[in-house]
């Protein structure tokens, strides 16, 4: 009995082994389970004691020659036959399980747009709707008038139906997406609603295989939050150009009508101090008059300097260029200012190399920045002091660099300077006077030349300011050729990066040490 089992147990290993390779083999790589081996298992037990029955009883009818053979053959056949069946049946009612198992999960989970958000609708090619989904499908149907199996562009506002239109139109020709915006019509209107909703529709096309438009999928977000943010955007951009406009009008027609009554003073005093009719009775009477003339002059450079900022900021300010002898500029601007810097007992000099030749621009404006430059040292300067003029070629450029040894200021201070009417020693005590308008006017004339400005400063050790522009006067040319010549009103100027470390403050000054000393 135990040797019956044991070559029973053998007989079904070797079975079960042909039939795990058999299996896989013939349905392509398919992976034959437990189930279908036993089913196999099975088969073949069942017709092991057919094998030998059959042939001998046929053989008994056609003879051995022919009976063997043919009764094998049917055996077989019929074993082979049975097993394609029970494996068939088995694997497609799997598979029929697996079907109706995701099928029922996938009903449970749901439409995979139903996930997204916005409204999800399905299109024909005609742009009737033939489906809807989507997260928020049940706000978007609440106030879509019945979308199914109508056309779309029945929901659209009627200014906005033609770009829908164009945008399907545009799908047919060959197009894979278009994003538009569009306005839908609210038929009932809440206590909190407008009369139309502001969406955005992305729509992509889905094509068949010859590549002609079958539908589209069509995506629809509520933008209504963007479009207030948008008109709140408008709205203050208008206030500002406004406000902006007004400020420019103001500036230019102020500065316009003090320069008559201005000019009057200054050619009055300058009779007066002539003494061109009559002699002045006393000294006094000659200190005030020069006074009168002094603080005209003044006053009238801050108005020109303010007519000048407008004429910048309103695009109007017209540059002569032509050709001009630098050195020769810069030195008659050090003897302009040579006796304000002696009056303070500031020591004013200039270091101008050999051939350096004339540059192309306009000379009136960088006097103007010159002026400028070396004023604001020698006011910032106390006495004992030193003011420097710096001028040199760099390849194609000209660099003017204005140094002194002056209060200097904090690198935080840096960012507000260039800024119209504000200056840095800005409080209630202040000992320096002036407008603040200085740096903005040459930040603005450097501007317009297509140059470059900088700056670097310490406190207590003084400032240096570097301007740089093209000396062939191409940037001058670039500007005026561009329509959007616009500068920049206030002028902004990049501060120096300000670090906590004083190893990074050595090397942030290492510049303006060298030119101070």
């Amino acid at each position: 009995m135990f040797v019956l089992r044991k070559n029973v147990d053998g007989l079904t290993a070797i079975i079960d082994r042909l039939a795990a390779r058999c299996l896989p083999r013939q349905s392509h790589g398919r992976m034959a389970d437990a189930a279908e081996i036993r089913l196999m298992r099975k088969l073949t037990l069942a017709f092991l004691p057919a094998l030998p029955i059959v042939p001998t009883t046929v053989s008994f009818f056609f003879g051995a020659a022919i009976g063997l053979p043919l009764g094998f053959s049917l055996i077989v056949a019929l074993y082979m036959m049975t097993a394609v069946a029970l494996i068939a049946g088995r694997r497609v009612g799997a598979e029929t399980v697996d079907n109706l198992a995701a099928a029922a999960q996938s009903a449970e989970a749901g439409s995979p747009y139903d996930l997204c958000p916005g409204l999800f609708l399905g299109l024909d090619a005609a742009g009737l709707v033939r489906t809807a989904g989507g997260r928020d499908r049940q706000m978007f149907v609440s106030f879509l008038r019945e979308p199914l199996s109508r056309p779309f562009v029945e929901q659209v506002h009627v200014s906005d139906r033609l770009s829908f239109i164009q945008a399907l139109d545009a799908l047919r020709q060959g197009a894979d997406a278009v994003v538009i915006d569009l306005r839908l019509d609210r038929p009932v209107l809440g206590l909190d609603h407008t009369q139309f909703l502001n969406v955005r529709m992305d729509m992509t096309a889905v094509r068949c295989a010859d590549g002609a438009l079958t539908g589209v999928q069509a995506q629809i977000l509520d933008i209504e939050g963007e479009m207030q943010i948008r008109d709140t955007v408008s709205v203050k951009e208008n206030e500002a150009v406004a406000a902006h406009e007004a400020k420019s009008r103001f500036l230019a027609a102020v500065s316009h009508e003090l320069r008559t009554p201005l000019n009057a003073i200054l050619g009055f005093s300058d009779i007066l101090a002539g003494e061109y009719f009559g002699k002045l009775a006393n000294d006094r009477q000659r200190e005030y008059v020069q006074l009168i003339r002094q603080s005209g002059a003044h006053l009238l450079s801050v108005v020109n300097t303010m007519l000048d900022m407008s004429k910048i900021e309103a695009g109007r300010y017209e540059l002569q260029i032509e050709p001009f002898d630098v050195a020769a500029t810069i030195t008659e601007c050090e003897r302009m200012l040579s006796l304000q810097a002696a009056s303070k007992g500031v020591k004013l000099t200039s270091r101008l190399p050999r051939g350096l030749g004339e540059a192309v621009a306009d000379s009136r404006a960088l006097r103007q920045v010159i002026i400028n430059l070396v004023g604001n040292a020698i006011k910032f300067t106390d006495n004992g002091g030193a003011v420097i003029i710096d001028a040199n070629r760099t390849g194609t450029d000209l660099v003017i660099s204005v140094s002194d040894t002056g209060i200097g200021m904090a690198p935080e201070k840096l960012s507000m300077l260039g800024r119209p009417f504000t200056q840095v020693h800005d409080d209630l005590n202040r000992n320096y006077e002036g407008t603040g308008l200085g740096l903005s006017l040459v930040k603005g004339l450097i501007a317009l030349h297509g140059g470059a400005f900088a700056i670097s400063s310490r406190p207590g050790e003084g400032t240096v300011v570097t301007v740089t522009l093209p000396v062939d006067g191409s940037g001058a040319v670039a500007q005026a050729e561009n329509e959007d010549n616009m500068v920049e009103f206030p002028p902004r100027l990049t501060a120096q990066p300000v670090s906590h470390g004083r190893e990074s403050k050595e090397i942030a000054y290492e510049q303006a040490n060298a030119k101070i000393a």
